[in-house]
């Protein structure tokens, strides 16, 4: 008997920007790896543009780039859709289902910022989040969480039983690796990148907590400044504008550089050329570029916060996201300590090799069979 799922995968990112961050890659590691492992399941997916796996394809002309019509597509539109396709099941892949589904469904969850840190969302995306995915979890036969802190958080703040809960972590890329040295140089020259830099990915909103970062740089000496850079990588979220003050109120044009949007294909590249990966954000659902730089032998200084250390494990090296003189004194180690680095580098290349899609998607289907099997 073959089995169809509905899945909604609107929230792929189409181009440069902020939605080609770490959603985008969640989905569509799991979209690329599940028609391998069940081939009593068939699949479509609810996108606006090519996908470009093996995954049957329903592309609307509702163009959903803008937040508030995806709204209108989610909730109005997709429940027609739904019903012409007639799925055996329904995968809402980002937080929220439509108010009418017409079979059973599972949702993923990433976090729960929007609870835990409401002051660091746009108020409409806060709203729409903390209206519906409440509703849409307890309606759901089953909850994928990306982490067991996130697991943790549904639990405490939603009241969603532990037992309803599955958790798929997310994993990496297998282009993730250590690049040859001198490749790595010219890739540096070709950009004209300094030769040593401290790196961060990341979409730029408050919740990446980069003030922070800048302060605790600004106390290095001068000297080390200019002997190691930092490079803010991502696109413009919202409420950045607290980043380039804290840029200019300490002075860091010549050392600090926001080049935008890294291209996700050059990506390997810019964790190989940096010193280390910086990651001092207040609260994540998991952090895939943690685990990524580390498979690259970039070590890592990242927050100790919400899932962090289940990405960094003992390799990495772990702060509070408020304390400036710790993160001060650890990007002091990392620029003089030579063999903390490579240390840190073998570490975290082992920790990394856990990770893969293939998981991921493994974990996904299992909660698929859950369901499919009553």
């Amino acid at each position: 008997m073959i089995n169809h799922i509905a899945i909604n995968a609107h929230l792929l990112g189409r181009g440069a920007g902020y939605r080609s961050a770490g959603i985008h890659r969640y989905i569509y590691g799991v979209l690329s790896n599940l028609p391998a492992l069940d081939e009593t399941l068939r699949y479509t997916v609810l996108l606006n543009h090519p996908l470009q796996t093996e995954l049957e394809e329903r592309r609307g002309m509702f163009n959903t780039d803008d937040p508030k019509r995806r709204i209108v597509w989610e909730q109005v539109v997709q429940p027609f859709a739904l019903w012409q396709i007639k799925p055996d099941l329904y995968h809402a892949m980002a937080f929220v289902a439509p108010r009418f589904v017409p079979c059973p469904f599972v949702v993923t969850v990433y976090d729960l910022s929007f609870i835990r840190y409401p002051q660091v969302l746009s108020g409409a995306r806060r709203k729409y989040l903390q209206l519906l995915t409440r509703s849409t979890c307890e309606r759901a036969a089953r909850v994928i969480a990306i982490s067991e802190s996130t697991a943790h958080d549904l639990v405490e703040l939603m009241g969603i039983p532990r037992a309803k809960i599955d958790v798929a972590v997310p994993g990496i890329s297998h282009d993730f690796c250590l690049l040859p040295p001198d490749e790595v140089a010219a890739f540096r020259r070709k950009h004209n990148l300094p030769e040593r830099f401290f790196f961060f990915l990341g979409t730029l909103e408050p919740r990446k907590n980069l003030p922070m970062l800048l302060r605790a740089y600004a106390q290095l000496p001068r000297s080390d400044r200019e002997a190691v850079h930092l490079i803010l990588g991502g696109g413009k979220g919202w409420m950045y504008d607290e980043i380039f003050a804290t840029i200019t109120q300490h002075q860091l044009a010549d050392t600090v550089h926001v080049p935008g949007f890294v291209d996700a294909e050059a990506l390997v590249w810019w964790y190989n050329a940096a010193e280390a990966f910086v990651y001092p954000t207040l609260f994540e659902g998991f952090g895939i570029p943690i685990v990524e730089a580390m498979a690259c032998g970039t070590p890592v200084i990242a927050s100790n916060t919400s899932s962090l250390p289940e990405a960094a494990g003992e390799a990495g090296v772990l702060l509070p996201s408020d304390d400036e003189s710790a993160w001060t004194q650890a990007l002091s180690r990392m620029i003089h300590d030579a063999e903390w680095r490579v240390e840190r580098s073998r570490l975290g290349q082992t920790w990394a090799a856990n990770f893969s899609w293939e998981r991921t998607a493994q974990q996904t289907l299992e909660s698929y069979q859950q369901v499919l099997s009553r």
